[in-house]
C-alpha cells in the first residue's frame, strides 16, 4: 500500500507524533503572532482590519489573511514534521499529478452545478443574481483558497491519516478517525456543515489512500470551496456576505443539501477512483 509505505518513511517512533502536533501548532501560533497580530498591536495596521479579516464581505482582506494564516499553519506543520520525523514534503503529499488535480476540480464542479440546480428548482426565490465580483477579489480568493485547502489536505488527509494508518494498520479505522477529527473542526460553522465535513473527510481520505496522493482530493476540496466563495455564496455558509455571481438563502434546505451532497460525494468518489484505475 503506497500510503502506508509513505507513512513508514523517516523516524516514526510513537512519541514523535505526540511532540510534533503541539510543536506544529506552537510554531504556527508564534509566526502568526509575529506576522499578523503584532502589526495590529503596534498600530502598523488599522484596528478595523481585525473585523475585515473575519468577514467575507471584505474579500481582499478576508481571503488574503486566510491564505497567510493557513500558509503559516502549513509552515508550522512542515517544520515540525521535518524536525521530528525527518520526512520529505513529498512523503506527506504523495506523488503529485496535475491531471488528477484538474480532474477532481472538473468533476466536482459539475456535481456542484447539478446540486445548485436541484436547490433552485425546489426554492427558486432563495436565489439572487449578484454579479458583484471584481477581478482583484477573485484573484485573492483563488490564491487564498488554494493555500487553505492544500493546508487542510496536507494536515488531515496527509499527516493525520498516515499517522493513524501507521498506528492501526487498518484503512477503515484511519479513514473514520481522521474524518471525525476534520468534521469536529467544523462544528463552529454549524452541525450540518460539521456533518458534511465529516462525510467529505471520509471520501477525501479514501481518495488519498487509494491513489497514494493528495492531488485528487485537493482538486475536489479546492473547487468545493471556490464554488461556495465566489460562484454561489450561501447566506448560511462561512463565506456569507462575500461578493459573488449568485447568492443563495435557503436555510430550510441545509439538511437536505447535506444528505444529497453526501450521496453526490460517494458517487463522484467511485467515478473518480474507477476512471483513475482505468487510466493507469
Amino acid at each position: 500500500m503506497i500510503w502506508l509505505d509513505l507513512a513508514r518513511r523517516g523516524k516514526t517512533n510513537w512519541w514523535r507524533y505526540l511532540v510534533a502536533w503541539p510543536l506544529a501548532i506552537l510554531i504556527a501560533i508564534v509566526t502568526i503572532t509575529v506576522l499578523l497580530a503584532a502589526p495590529i498591536w503596534l498600530h502598523w495596521l488599522p484596528a478595523s482590519i481585525t473585523g475585515d479579516m473575519q468577514s467575507a464581505a471584505h474579500p481582499i482582506v478576508f481571503y488574503g489573511s486566510q491564505g497567510l494564516t493557513f500558509a503559516l499553519f502549513l509552515f508550522g506543520f512542515w517544520a515540525a514534521i521535518r524536525l521530528m520525523h525527518g520526512k520529505r514534503f513529498s512523503d506527506i503529499r504523495g506523488a503529485w499529478s496535475w491531471r488528477s488535480f484538474l480532474t477532481g476540480m472538473g468533476v466536482w464542479l459539475v456535481v456542484l452545478i447539478v446540486l445548485t440546480l436541484i436547490d433552485y428548482v425546489i426554492r427558486p426565490k432563495g436565489f439572487h443574481l449578484s454579479l458583484s465580483l471584481t477581478p482583484v477579489a477573485v484573484l485573492v480568493a483563488i490564491v487564498g483558497l488554494l493555500v487553505q485547502t492544500f493546508t487542510e489536505e496536507f494536515v488531515f488527509r496527509g499527516y493525520l491519516s498516515q499517522s493513524l494508518l501507521l498506528a492501526t494498520k487498518n484503512q477503515v479505522v484511519a479513514i473514520v478517525l481522521s474524518s471525525l477529527v476534520f468534521g469536529a473542526m467544523h462544528i463552529p460553522n454549524g452541525i450540518p456543515q460539521a456533518v458534511g465535513a465529516t462525510i467529505f473527510g471520509l471520501v477525501a481520505t479514501t481518495m488519498a489512500i487509494r491513489t497514494g496522493s493528495l492531488s485528487l482530493s485537493y482538486g475536489v476540496h479546492f473547487m468545493n470551496n471556490l464554488f461556495g466563495a465566489i460562484i454561489v455564496v450561501s447566506a448560511q455558509d462561512v463565506f456569507k456576505g462575500a461578493p459573488a455571481l449568485i447568492t443563495q438563502n435557503t436555510p430550510d434546505l441545509m439538511w437536505s443539501d447535506t444528505a444529497i451532497g453526501a450521496v453526490a460525494m460517494l458517487a463522484a468518489t467511485a467515478l473518480l477512483l474507477r476512471s483513475r484505475k482505468k487510466a493507469v
